[in-house]
């Protein structure tokens, strides 16, 4: 039978207003993605009010930034993904030092608060492309400090590498594992080093016992929710396009993996949101 592709119909909205920590609202899956402000609207509608937008390559990095300078609901990451920069450093015709300082220069806006999605890929880059990554993750941990910026950290099968590079590098104030895709004994070594942990669709998933652990014994002040949207909806609508309005399911299913209620949980998600990217008041315009 084939998988539906149809968005999802919406949750019942929650009652205390949460934050969707990573999502990508340029990308379409089997189709074009909503608008901005048809994901805003809503993401609204059922109380997830802040978005963090990723752009994680040249050009959706700059429309990362552009659009969270037009939305106050909006704040963006930028940087080269794990996969980019070997993309770009194997092209005779890519030029990776310019792309750093592009990267460099949209780092520096108000209306960004972090970069990343940084780190490591070892699931689509084979070994000969690893050398690249981990020198783009280095580069990537400088800009972050440079800036004063939160470090974004995409890691597929590299657990150990990116926990090993951060403490060798040293670590920006603020680090969040998105997509958190270790087991509970990697998400106690996170959280001592003060990482905010951020759990999407996945946790959801029947297959992944070992991130329902991570999620119990993370500190609650180290949670953060996303969808990593358009990708990762949660159970029960695995397979289907995601988009921030879902959250509310992954977080009434983290509530219950922690024992608590969905409003304690949206509450500490967002104010661990606020402290992870330091959202500036409201007083203080991004442009």
């Amino acid at each position: 039978m084939a998988t539906d592709r149809s968005y999802p119909p919406a949750p019942p909205p929650l009652r205390v207003p949460v934050a969707d920590s990573h999502c990508h609202l340029d990308i379409g899956r089997d189709g074009a993605p909503p608008t901005v402000d048809e994901a805003i609207e809503a993401a609204r509608a059922v109380g997830v009010e802040t978005l963090v937008q990723i752009g994680c390559e040249l050009a959706s990095a700059a429309w990362a930034a552009r659009i969270a300078a037009d939305y106050d609901d909006i704040w963006a990451g930028v940087a080269l993904h794990p996969n980019e920069a070997p993309r770009i450093a194997a092209d005779p015709a890519g030029d990776l030092a310019a792309a750093y300082d592009v990267i460099d220069a949209l780092a520096a806006l108000p209306q960004v608060v972090a970069v990343g999605e940084t780190g490591l890929d070892y699931f689509r880059t084979g070994a000969e492309g690893r050398d690249v990554q981990q020198a783009s993750f280095r580069r990537h941990i400088a800009m972050a400090k440079v800036h004063g910026k939160a470090l974004v950290i995409h890691d597929r099968d590299a657990h150990a590498d990116v926990v090993q590079i951060l403490d060798q590098e040293g670590a920006p104030e603020r680090v969040v594992l998105h997509c958190y895709s270790g087991d509970a004994a990697m998400a106690v070594a996170c959280a001592d080093r003060g990482y905010y942990l951020s759990f999407a669709g996945t946790v959801t998933f029947a297959n992944a016992p070992h991130l329902r652990e991570a999620l119990a014994i993370t500190p609650a002040d180290r949670v953060l929710v996303e969808t990593d949207a358009p990708f990762l909806a949660p159970v029960p609508h695995r397979g289907r396009p995601n988009a921030p309005y879902l959250v509310p399911i992954t977080l009434r299913a983290m509530a219950a993996v922690r024992h608590t209620t969905e409003d304690e949980l949206a509450a500490q998600v967002m104010t661990n949101t606020a402290a992870a990217f330091r959202f500036p008041p409201s007083t203080v315009p991004k442009r």
